[in-house]
């Protein structure tokens, strides 16, 4: 399990900031033409897989979850903080949207065709990140697929690094080695887009969305 005290810890942050968090953050896509792109790829990939049901974790106040109904796909959200969620179903209230944790989602095995993890894995100390990992695998299909996005570390010498995150302790990563561990969770790499800063981002990471898929059955992953 994730250690209760910094799922607790963040959980109890984001509650604090929510109404902040969900103006200043409800719009971020317009501005993001290569984050549309990714996330159009994955509703391309899921709807060719079969175009079943698709999980947003770590959802925040729901606008991703949103975009993803919006590009067609069957989607729900999850999300640790009750606050959040609350303000996800009074803005998208034709849309589920649950309290739950990524370490120990209540999604039956194999039912997803498609997991979206948008910046949600940020706040997982490293050692506890392969049981979330582990639960990505367990909850999709096979064949399904993962988009796990962000920030990267500065290099391959740097497989985590913590960074002053405004709302709680949170990590970066090497793409490198979280697709290493994606594959020892099950899941290959299928494709990756790192995003370099712009001259006025606030943080000067680079950030990665990794495309990720489990093998069908009877097949290598």
């Amino acid at each position: 399990m994730v250690g209760h005290d910094a799922f607790g810890a963040t959980r109890e942050a984001y509650d604090a900031v929510a109404p902040t968090y969900a103006q200043l953050f409800r719009g971020d896509l317009r501005d993001r033409p290569l984050d549309r792109a990714m996330l159009g790829v994955f509703a391309e990939v899921v709807r060719a897989s079969g175009g079943g049901p698709v999980a947003d974790l770590g959802c925040g106040p729901g606008h991703v979850t949103a975009y993803l109904d919006g590009l067609g796909l069957s989607a729900c959200g999850v999300d640790a903080s009750p606050a959040m969620i609350k303000l996800a179903r009074q803005a998208y209230p034709g849309l589920r949207f649950e309290v739950g944790s990524m370490a120990a989602l209540d999604i039956a095995d194999g039912v997803l065709c498609g997991v979206l993890s948008r910046w949600s894995v940020i706040h997982t100390p490293p050692q506890e990140l392969p049981v979330i990992l582990g639960e990505f695998h367990r909850v999709l299909a096979p064949g399904g697929h993962l988009l796990i996005g962000f920030s990267a570390s500065d290099g391959p010498s740097h497989p985590t690094q913590v960074f002053d995150h405004t709302v709680a302790p949170a990590y970066r990563w090497s793409p490198d080695h979280l697709a290493a561990m994606l594959r020892t969770s099950g899941l290959a790499e299928v494709a990756r887009m790192v995003r370099e800063p712009e001259p006025t981002d606030r943080r000067q990471f680079q950030e990665v969305h990794l495309l990720a898929r489990k093998a069908r059955a009877g097949a290598a992953a």
